[in-house]
């Protein structure tokens, strides 16, 4: 970086010496050409007085008109003046230029010095907190090791995420989101010593580096001040209080690892097994490492997964509370691994989200899903069912022709699918969410909003989104005979969406009487465990043909 910016300032310096050098020649220029004039009038006066003087011109003639005319004296000086006035001149501009280049050198010079400091500050410093970036961490740690396998001393780093970040972002905004990065940043660098290194390394992700430690009891110190820092309530908008809650991974250096990449690897996964199992802080071992192993193999298979077609598609179905018949299903996605069975969706579908696979992923389950349907329409069971959408699909102002082009792939009506958004993933970008909203109800694609009632900011948005459907969160229906609050959360979701014109559907629903206890609320649609659990494609149309048989049956001995 140190060789970027002084090169300019002997450019600007040359572009000066030049200049001076340009305007030295046009002044000596014109005293040249004032030499000339006098030398040309000078022979011109002469000639002409010895002609008129004499009646001819020749040298007796003009050296007699030099000696008799005084005025032929003045024009003889004329040449030295003007040589004498071009040299002074020109001797004058070069010294005020010379002054000039001096004064306006050292001041690039300042600026370039001034200028390279920041791009060093820059490329080793977070923009946001200024605090040190991962360049800068695993610098101080390379040479921290150097240091202490001669001194044969100890070091930690402490890997820190912030619980639940994103929610932050999407339901508060990136401003209000980097404003706590802010806070916790000063906080940090205020709990502890100057020695440690605190680096961002993105997101919400810090790292703290301690590169002396007197014995173990000391990572204990740390964890505490670290503690401290979020025992308090953090306050951003409008003066609200937030608490935050962070997850930590300690490595201890040579314990855990004796290079920089080991320790950083570590530490990581010790924070990533600290915060799945909602643990402050977890210091690493070895046994910790199969998990990480398990994690790693998930994220690097989860592709091949969906090339090779080795995930499963369930359904759990949606009950009308008015016929208590089957009026729709809910599409899940599952992977049945060969080494390690079962693996539940909040395993690998936030991988295929940080990953760049929730697009494929996407993909598959409609293409997958829209192939059951029109076998299924086929076979007389005219179901419309729901595929949830991840926040990257339902930003991506190309998704609506991708799903036409799937449709269209199989003849499917449009009408047999539905969408099942989140209220965070809308308020991630508002203004793009509704464009590509409208453009699918236009299509003629039903949109449902999923998990209603535990997100924060889309009361003011509900009316304006083109929906037709809301799901209230099972978390509400589970605990609603028993808290009084989340009955009251219910009744008043069911009495707002039906003002707007939206059905309502219950999560959840695992005893006959919340069931009952809906119906009554006036809920038009039911789905939990007291109806069935997610089941594949196979099982689903058996349960779906015995259960509207024993429906239509049961009607039938009311009737008689």
């Amino acid at each position: 970086m140190s060789n970027i910016k002084p090169p300019l300032a002997i450019i600007n310096s040359q572009t000066f010496a030049n200049n001076v050098k340009l305007m030295r020649t046009k002044a000596t220029r014109h005293a040249v050409y004032g030499v000339a004039i006098a030398v040309v009038a000078i022979v011109v006066a002469t000639l002409g007085h010895a002609y008129l003087s004499y009646g001819k011109i020749s040298l007796d003639s003009i050296y007699r008109a030099q000696q008799e005319n005084a005025v032929l004296w003045v024009l003889d000086g004329l040449p030295f003046i003007f040589a004498f006035w071009g040299q002074y001149v020109s001797s004058v501009i070069a010294y005020e230029a010379s002054a000039m280049i001096t004064e306006q050198t050292e001041e690039l010079r300042q600026q370039s010095a001034e200028l390279e400091r920041k791009v060093m500050h820059d490329s080793t410093h977070d923009p946001l907190t200024g605090l040190p970036n991962r360049s800068l961490l695993l610098d101080r740690i390379q040479q921290a090791i150097a240091m202490a396998q001669r001194e044969h001393k100890q070091m930690a780093l402490f890997m820190l995420d912030l619980d639940h970040f994103k929610d932050i972002n999407d339901t508060l905004g990136h401003y209000q989101g980097d404003l706590l990065l802010k806070q916790v940043s000063l906080r940090l660098s205020n709990a502890l010593r100057p020695s440690d290194t605190i680096a961002r390394l993105g997101g919400d992700e810090f790292a703290i580096f301690t590169p002396a430690l007197t014995d173990s009891k000391d990572v204990t110190v740390i964890l505490d001040k670290i503690s401290k820092v979020f025992a308090q309530p953090f306050v951003l908008k409008e003066d609200m209080p937030l608490n935050v809650k962070s997850s930590i991974g300690v490595a201890i250096f040579p314990e855990h690892g004796r290079d920089v990449d080991t320790l950083i690897q570590r530490a990581d996964i010790a924070m990533y097994v600290a915060k799945n199992s909602h643990r402050d802080y977890l210091v690493y071992s070895s046994n910790i490492d199969q998990h990480s192993s398990q994690r790693l193999t998930i994220m690097s298979e989860l592709s091949q997964a969906i090339a090779n077609d080795d995930l499963q598609i369930y359904f759990q179905p949606k009950i009308s509370c008015k016929t208590m018949e089957v009026c729709g299903a809910e599409v899940l996605v599952r992977w049945k691994h060969e080494s390690m069975g079962l693996i539940p969706p909040d395993q690998f579908i936030p991988m295929a989200e940080r990953t760049g696979l929730i697009g494929p992923l996407t993909n598959w389950v409609l293409q997958a899903t829209c192939q059951r349907l029109k076998t299924w329409h086929g076979r007389g069971m005219d179901l419309k069912v729901s595929v949830n959408l991840a926040v990257q699909t339902l930003l991506d102002p190309e998704f609506p022709e991708t799903l036409t082009g799937l449709l269209a792939a199989v003849d499917l009506p449009k009408d047999s699918l539905m969408l099942e958004i989140t209220e965070t993933s809308v308020m991630q970008d508002p203004e793009l969410a509704l464009k590509i909203l409208f453009r699918l109800r236009d299509m003629g694609i039903a949109i449902s909003i999923d998990d209603f009632g535990t997100g924060y900011s889309s009361l003011s948005y509900l009316g304006e989104m083109p929906v037709s459907e809301v799901k209230i969160d099972k978390s509400f229906v589970l605990e609603m005979l028993n808290q009084q609050k989340d009955a009251v959360i219910v009744k008043a979701t069911i009495d707002l969406a039906h003002n707007l014109g939206l059905k309502v559907v219950a999560e959840g629903v695992e005893t006959k009487v919340i069931a009952q206890k809906l119906g009554g609320l006036g809920c038009d649609i039911l789905q939990g465990y007291l109806f069935s659990r997610p089941i594949p494609g196979p099982e689903f149309e058996i349960w779906y043909h015995r259960y509207q048989d024993n429906i239509a049956a049961r009607k039938a001995a009311v009737a008689g």
